[in-house]
């Protein structure tokens, strides 16, 4: 059957080969010259090397009239099925071994945290200077999938996205009174012209000059919820935990403009109640505290945060109803619960992610943002503005979620989703490798959510131990291990989940029905 595909077309073989081995083609056109010196030695081994090619190979066209007609119009989706995954670990830009890499004091500088040392030792981030750190890749990927989530939830209430500039007039912080008040940690330059600027922590002033320009706001455009996610500055005394506490990180800000003081209220309360949302998707236990203004000012302020042993902020949690709040806004000393005045205030510790400010008419007042109100009179908008770390829940999700040795991400943010380990090269399961490969495309076939979520761990010089301990570290939420059990009639597969730690063996078509259900943005 070997020899008898040496006469089809020259067309039809091209369409098999040409995109897998280069040197086939050589080996074709010596075997189609008759009186071949190398043809007897070509035909002892061809029936082996064309075994392995037609694992991979699409079934032949019908030849039509027109020769190779019908080929050439074969969808690109049916060609490109056969290629191997461009997602291989050995083409990922991350460290090729990540044991050396914890090895790397130089590399490590000062782990004052958990997820700042996994982070660095998975090449997920790279320090550059103090509280200034590179985003690899894979934290890339994890960052753009949260940034989804935000924007569902953010415009699920009606917000609008928008970009500000980072770099901000001195003149607007210096009308808001916040010039001087915001101290050291405003980071100042001037430009050539000697004219005074800041690198922007935060936009009220931005924001509320933008809206004062649109001469003719109505109330009927009220409520108006304006937001970005975007580079933010603060010049930290002593940045330290990695991605928890830098000098340059991301942020998603929100600025609403309500009509009355009961509106902005309730648009502040649908603000949290997408933060509370936001945070059971990402499987994260968060805690609503009440919380003091600060130098952003209002009169209404809450904090969101994930209890954690290396949280910086104080808390004091009821035990027998719902109030929290951090020690800043009351008494460190009290230990009765001023809402139900018969609970126990329990201290403990919290990473703040996000927080929420109800403003009034503090920054509308002085930019003067109105609109027309019902009876076509100018009015002064309430706002509110609304922050979330973005590269803090990124690195307070690991803190939280990880064992000492992995990362453990939240499953919807994780960078990839499945890693698939091959057995190593030259081992006594080798020839169960093609079907590794396999397996990948089969996953991105049948679950059209998953393209782009699954990766090949090809490095099989390695043992399937030692890239078990790399997927480990990095945290891929699901490792399938192709071993001894594909050897099998019906072929099994061995699944880990490393969210439970638990493994099971399954078939192809149990691996798609667990694997079906992992949902991603």
């Amino acid at each position: 059957m070997f020899c008898s595909l040496f006469t089809l077309p020259t067309c039809h073989c091209l369409s098999i080969y040409s995109e897998h081995l280069p040197h086939t083609l050589t080996l074709l056109s010596v075997v189609r010259k008759p009186g071949s010196a190398m043809e007897p030695a070509v035909h002892r081994v061809w029936p082996r090397v064309l075994q392995r090619l037609l694992r991979r190979t699409p079934i032949l066209p019908k030849r039509s009239h027109s020769g190779c007609a019908e080929h050439n119009a074969a969808p690109a989706s049916a060609r490109s099925r056969h290629v191997r995954p461009a997602l291989l670990v050995s083409r990922l830009y991350q460290p090729s071994s990540l044991r050396d890499v914890g090895q790397d004091t130089r590399l490590q500088g000062e782990m004052t945290c958990k997820s700042q040392r996994l982070m660095q030792q998975a090449g997920l981030i790279h320090p550059s200077s103090p509280g200034c750190y590179y985003y690899l890749p894979a934290t890339v990927r994890s960052m753009e999938k949260l940034v989804r989530v935000i924007d569902q939830e953010m415009q699920g209430i009606g917000g609008q996205k928008l970009d500000m500039p980072s770099l901000c007039s001195a003149d607007l912080w210096k009308t808001s009174e916040r010039w001087d008040l915001m101290g050291k940690e405003l980071i100042r330059l001037k430009d050539r012209h000697g004219v005074d600027y800041c690198l922007g922590p935060t936009h009220e002033e931005a924001v509320t000059t933008l809206v004062a320009h649109q001469a003719n706001l109505s109330y009927r455009q009220l409520p108006l919820l304006l937001y970005q996610i975007t580079r933010k500055f603060r010049d930290e005394p002593k940045p330290k935990f990695g991605l928890l506490r830098g000098r340059e990180f991301y942020m998603k800000d929100m600025y609403s403009f309500d009509v009355s003081e009961e509106e902005a209220h309730q648009t502040y309360e649908s603000v949290c109640q997408a933060y509370a949302r936001l945070f059971s998707r990402l499987g994260l236990r968060c805690v609503q505290v009440q919380a003091d203004a600060g130098n952003i000012g209002g009169t209404l302020s809450h904090e969101f945060q994930l209890p954690s042993d290396i949280g910086e902020d104080r808390l004091l949690v009821c035990g027998s109803c719902s109030f929290s709040a951090n020690v800043e806004t009351m008494s460190s000393d009290r230990s009765v619960c001023p809402q139900c005045e018969t609970g126990t205030l329990v201290e403990s510790k919290g990473i703040e992610v996000g927080h929420t400010f109800y403003l009034g008419k503090k920054y509308s007042q002085v930019f003067n943002a109105n609109f027309s109100n019902a009876q076509n009179k100018p009015s002064i908008a309430e706002m509110g503005c609304y922050g979330l770390g973005v590269t803090r829940i990124l690195a307070a999700a690991i803190e939280v979620m990880s064992t000492e040795e992995g990362i453990r991400w939240p499953g919807l943010i994780a960078p990839y989703q499945i890693c698939v380990l091959p057995p190593k090269k030259g081992s006594k399961v080798d020839e169960v490798a093609a079907l590794a490969d396999d397996l990948v495309h089969a996953l991105g076939e049948a679950l059209p959510h998953l393209r782009g979520e699954v990766v090949l761990d090809d490095r099989t010089q390695m043992t399937i131990g030692k890239r078990l301990k790399d997927a480990s570290k990095l945290g891929y939420p699901y490792v399938v291990v192709v071993g001894q059990g594909a050897l099998e009639d019906t072929p099994r597969f061995e699944v880990i989940c490393q969210q439970t730690g638990e493994t099971m063996f399954l078939s192809k078509d149990g691996l798609l029905n667990l694997v079906g259900r992992v949902e991603t943005v």
